[in-house]
């Protein structure tokens, strides 16, 4: 309410409405867009960015990474629609994103899922590798900057900023910014950067979303800059137990400590994650670790000065990073603030020699920087003998594929400190599969190792009744016990299993397979289809003899008169001949009578057309004659087939005399 910006109209067009967040480098603010009517996400830089002589090369370079940022298009990141500078006040409009953070996910819900991680991952690479294709690093890569949608999405946000903002600070004041717990080394060491170091940022970000925890931290930003310098990321397994040696070997080929070890770019870094996820079974996937007692989220705190600022935290559905760029001084912030590190101040730290306290005037850091650089020079022989020199470190021992006895005592007698961890391989139980750090490795003497060892292949029993079940029933059985299900190609009919029910597998029920593999189910496609062939014509006896040797069944419908079949042969089907049809269909026959008989009545003597008229109602045929003594009173004197006989009806012709 305080804010100076709410309720002005920026650059004629953007109508501010409420401040969503503040940070190290900039304010962000809903705003409406009068132009276009809609909302925006304003991001205004703090007027000190663009003070004394970097503030003209920090200018150019923030409109050169926003132009970059707006040719993105990608449903993964979020839109940059403008930038502009309006009197002193630098500022971007971006989509507006309704929902939250996962910053805001891991503080209210603890781990995610192996799944659900995973997902969120794909989906954070899947829009870096559009940018890297175009040759554009996001160089702040953290949960702040993943914004969760109401609707699902999940939407990177901030591309560019921090890069455009050390590239003049690492020129001019010899620092670089980014949030600690997910620098690369060769950023905190060199103060240069390239795709790789997105991967080691996502790298980090996945071991948080599975552990609920960072990887490194201290009480200082110098202290855990130093571990990501001189350490390689544990596997999160160190913390999760049962989590795979899959997700271990992504998390440390994500997080490698030289960049040649990551893979190229997010787009190599995605194919790696996916065929991961792909090899993991659901059980799983669907596990989470337990809640670790995470740190509580910043108190909103009234405005500090442009070098200190904290955050207050804002309401769930804001559409932009929780805390975007808050800059952290000395005190490391859990939540992962920007932090604005001396190059190389990592290494100043191995040698006990103080960091900078951002905190102090700028007219102090020049002066503190100038003295840093002299001291590097100085302390380089130490560092040296230190890192490098003899004594300081020694190689683990490659103990993998003995027993765990034998390894252990093998790692101790070179003075280091094995820790064992159980994990299922298709290794003999009590053998070493892997060590972290891995064989050869170079580690302080009496560090710790991580042993993982063999308990045998992770085997359950395929379930019973799967063979007459349904496809579903019979997939979810199979997922309950941590199996997944295949299905045997081609056609399989049956004539007496329904579509879709499972008619046979690969695997007997109860026999022991590893977790995680396929059971092959043969699927039943019901009966096979054929044509209704015709009948008609053939007896009975033989019609039924024909439709069965066919796999058909046939009934015989109520019997009719035909004048054209015998009685006895069928004289109608249906289905008509020539239909799609299939095996186990039925046939209804109708059985022929024969033709109906009708009884001639004598019609002598009576008048010829009365005569004529009772024979034709009786479906008799009528034909007259003259008799020989001509016409008298036009009376029937003879009738050609005599009274009372049985004749077919529709086809007797029978002949009147008229006297």
């Amino acid at each position: 309410m305080t804010d100076p910006l709410v309720g002005k109209l920026v650059d004629g067009r953007y109508e501010v409405v409420s401040r969503i967040a503040r940070g190290g480098m900039a304010t962000v603010y809903l705003a409406i867009d009068r132009r276009l009517d809609r909302d925006v996400a304003l991001k205004v830089m703090h007027g000190h960015l663009a003070e004394g002589a970097a503030g003209s090369a920090f200018i150019s370079r923030f409109r050169r990474e926003a132009r970059s940022a707006a040719r993105l298009t990608h449903p993964g990141l979020v839109a940059v629609y403008d930038q502009g500078i309006d009197g002193e006040t630098s500022y971007l409009t971006m989509e507006y994103i309704d929902g939250g953070n996962l910053r805001r996910l891991l503080t209210e819900e603890g781990p995610l899922t192996v799944d659900d991680a995973l997902r969120i991952l794909e989906d954070v690479l899947d829009a870096l590798a559009a940018a890297h294709r175009s040759q554009l690093v996001h160089r702040d890569i953290k949960p702040e900057n993943v914004l969760l949608a109401l609707d699902g999405r999940v939407k990177v946000a901030d591309f560019g900023l921090a890069r455009a903002v050390t590239e003049v600070t690492s020129t001019t004041t010899g620092t670089v910014l980014g949030t600690v717990a997910y620098l690369a080394p060769e950023l905190v060491a060199r103060g240069v950067s390239d795709a790789r170091t997105d991967v080691y940022a996502t790298g980090i970000l996945l071991f948080e979303l599975l552990t609920g925890r960072q990887p490194f931290t201290g009480e200082t930003p110098i202290q855990v800059a130093f571990q990501h310098v001189n350490s390689q990321v544990p596997g999160p397994s160190v913390f999760v137990p049962w989590l795979p040696a899959e997700i271990d070997d992504l998390v440390t080929s994500l997080a490698a400590r030289e960049p040649d070890d990551r893979p190229v770019d997010a787009g190599a870094a995605l194919t790696l994650v996916r065929r991961t996820r792909r090899g993991l079974d659901a059980v799983t996937l669907a596990r989470r670790a337990d809640r670790a007692l995470l740190p509580e989220p910043p108190d909103d705190t009234p405005e500090q000065d442009d070098d200190a600022v904290t955050t207050p935290s804002p309401p769930r559905a804001v559409g932009v990073p929780l805390d975007p760029d808050a800059t952290a001084v000395i005190e490391l912030d859990p939540h992962g603030s920007t932090v604005a590190l001396p190059i190389g101040a990592a290494l100043l730290e191995a040698a006990g020699l103080p960091a900078a306290d951002e905190r102090a005037p700028r007219r102090h850091r020049i002066r503190f920087f100038l003295g840093a650089l002299a001291a590097i020079a100085v302390v380089a022989a130490v560092l040296l003998y230190v890192f490098v020199g003899p004594g300081a470190y020694t190689t683990v021992p490659n103990v993998v594929g003995q027993q765990k006895a034998t390894a252990l005592t093998s790692l101790r007698s070179d003075g280091l400190k094995p820790t064992e961890n159980d994990i299922f391989d298709d290794a003999t139980a009590g053998t070493v599969v892997a060590t972290t750090p891995g064989p050869s490795g170079r580690i302080h003497k009496g560090g710790a190792v991580v042993v993982a060892v063999s308990k045998g292949p992770d085997l359950v029993a395929v379930p019973d009744s799967l063979v007459g079940s349904m496809q579903a029933d019979a997939k979810a059985a199979l997922e309950k016990v941590g199996l997944r299900d295949a299905y045997a190609p081609g056609k399989h009919y049956s004539d007496t299993a329904a579509i879709g029910s499972v008619l046979a597998t690969d695997q007997k029920a109860g026999a022991e397979v590893k977790r995680g593999s396929a059971v092959t189910l043969t699927l039943s496609d019901g009966p096979e289809p054929l044509t209704i062939f015709s009948v008609i014509g053939a007896s009975q006896d033989q019609a039924q003899s024909d439709l069965t040797n066919a796999g058909l069944k046939m009934v015989v419908g109520p019997p009719a008169y035909s004048d054209v079949f015998a009685a006895g042969a069928v004289m109608s089907q249906d289905p008509a001949p020539g239909t799609a049809g299939h095996r186990t269909q039925t046939v209804t026959v109708v059985i022929s009578q024969g033709p109906e008989m009708v009884v001639v009545p004598d019609v002598t003597g009576q008048k010829v057309d009365k005569a004529q008229a009772t024979l034709e109602a009786l479906g008799l045929k009528v034909v007259r004659q003259t008799s020989p003594f001509g016409s008298l009173n036009n009376r029937v004197w003879q009738q050609s087939v005599a009274p009372n006989q049985s004749v077919p009806k529709n086809t007797t012709t029978i002949t009147l005399t008229v006297i």
